[in-house]
């Protein structure tokens, strides 16, 4: 079943529970109105008989005992104007404390009125008593009560009044309010329908959208909603919001799997020029006749430059790969201090002839991977000695709550055209093809300084020099 279908369900079964209850609530006020207005009339009625009764001056005797007589018609019960003027609307009767008749309009003898067993003990009792009961196939609304005379119960006053008018009244009612019921519920679920189809266009729109989305896979596609500021509305705008970010995300795994085919490429062509090299060479020594001793021994070392070559290729490779993976660094305690002199110490070795000159504060702690720390360190130092022929200068400084790590150089420094690729993995600036490398360094070393929750940035300007700067959170 459809959003549609259920939400004018719902609408119009609320509608029809509300009429329902408003109804039956109307209903049975009305049927309690008429019922106690004719029982107040009724009670005002049987209150003039008893006085009148009460002012009769001769009281009729209870029959004997065991001897039925007829009922005595009112002109001669008693001479008081309330028996001799009474409504052909109401029945009223005069009865013994025994529930005997004694008094009717015209005293005949199939005049009774119903009255129960229980009414009886009620009314010798001195209690009022109630009861509806049918007398010549018509309802009726009998009332009865003891007229009390020296504090003892004399006779017992009846007065009915049919309820036909009533009955009929209250089925018309009914009637009404269950055709009007229905009509409304009819008129509700059409405008209910109607309503429900207007306020889930938008909703449609974007079933329509990600249709379309997944069809021609175009995330540029939005939804356009122009209503108030309601659900729907921020509906719509949180399902735009979501096609930003696969956008995003779409753009990013293109640009992600372009990244890994150029990869794949700078990989297959750094791997082809050893490779090609050692198999010449190898060609070189299995040729006939033999090449002299010098000739073989300048082969045999161009073979293990390349195979160190090839090694180290592998070598930055795995890190690499390992770094793409996901593997969990070490977190441990680390001296920055004592790491960034050592390395500083061991990177000397690369260049004897060059100076790298500290400015370091001793005793900074800091939480990382050692190992992966010191890898970066000599990635920004073999950077700063190949691309210049000056000292380096390395510091080490702590401000506010962050460690900061600075290796500067005098080169020939790089462009910013170049500046902005220099973490992309294979990039080699132009001007430094000669220099040994494969352009994996500074990309290693962004992963790994990310990974120890840190930032990495190269600042260089033409002529003067390049600074590697790394930033670390310091130990709480």
């Amino acid at each position: 079943m459809s959003i549609r279908n259920r939400f004018t369900l719902l609408f119009t079964l609320i509608l029809a529970i509300t009429l329902t209850v408003f109804g039956l609530a109307l209903y049975t006020v009305q049927a309690q109105d008429t019922i106690n207005s004719l029982k107040k009339d009724i009670s005002m009625s049987a209150n003039r008989f008893s006085e009148a009764i009460q002012r009769t001056n001769s009281r009729p005797l209870p029959p004997p005992n065991n001897v039925d007589l007829p009922p005595i018609p009112f002109d001669k019960f008693s001479n008081e104007q309330e028996f001799q003027f009474f409504s052909e609307r109401e029945l009223v009767r005069v009865l013994d404390i025994q529930g005997n008749l004694i008094s009717s309009p015209f005293g005949r003898e199939g005049d009774a009125l119903p009255l129960s067993e229980e009414g009886l003990l009620a009314l010798q009792s001195h209690q009022e008593w109630w009861e509806i009961a049918t007398v010549a196939e018509e309802r009726m609304l009998i009332y009865s009560r003891t007229v009390v005379i020296n504090k003892e119960g004399s006779n017992i006053v009846q007065i009915a009044r049919p309820l036909t008018e009533r009955d009929r009244t209250l089925q018309s009612l009914a009637s009404t309010l269950i055709f009007a019921g229905l009509i409304t519920v009819l008129v509700a679920f059409g405008i209910g329908w109607f309503l429900s189809g207007l306020t889930l266009q938008p909703i449609q729109r974007i079933t329509q959208t990600a249709r379309e989305i997944g069809e021609k896979r175009d995330f540029s596609k939005r939804v356009k909603h122009h209503g108030p500021n309601d659900e729907v509305r921020q509906l719509a705008n949180t399902f735009n919001a979501m096609l930003s970010r696969l956008q995003d995300t779409f753009l990013k795994l293109e640009h992600s799997l372009e990244m890994q085919r150029e990869f794949v490429a700078d990989v297959s062509h750094e791997l082809r020029t050893p490779l090609t090299t050692l198999r010449g060479n190898v060609g070189l020594l299995l040729r006939r006749p033999p090449a002299s001793a010098d000739v073989q021994a300048d082969i045999l070392n161009d073979m293990v430059d390349e195979s160190d070559r090839l090694i180290r290729l592998v070598n930055d490779l795995l890190i690499m790969a390992r770094a793409d993976a996901g593997r969990n660094l070490v977190n441990e305690t680390i001296d920055i201090s004592g790491l960034v002199e050592e390395t500083s110490r061991q990177a000397i070795q690369l260049d004897t002839k060059r100076i790298i000159h500290q400015d370091i504060t001793a005793n900074l702690i800091l939480m990382g991977d050692r190992d992966a720390l010191k890898q970066i360190l000599l990635i920004g130092l073999d950077n700063a000695l190949k691309h210049s022929s000056n000292d380096i200068w390395v510091s080490l400084r702590k401000v506010d709550s962050i460690i900061e790590i600075r290796v500067k150089d005098s080169g020939e420094g790089i462009s910013p055209e170049n500046l902005e690729h220099v973490f992309d993995r294979f990039y080699k600036v132009e001007d430094s093809s000669l220099i040994p490398g494969f352009g994996l360094g500074l990309s290693i070393a962004k992963v790994l300084v990310e990974k120890m929750g840190g930032s990495i940035q190269l600042e260089s300007e033409l002529g003067i020099g390049s600074e590697l700067i790394l930033t670390f959170p310091a130990q709480k």
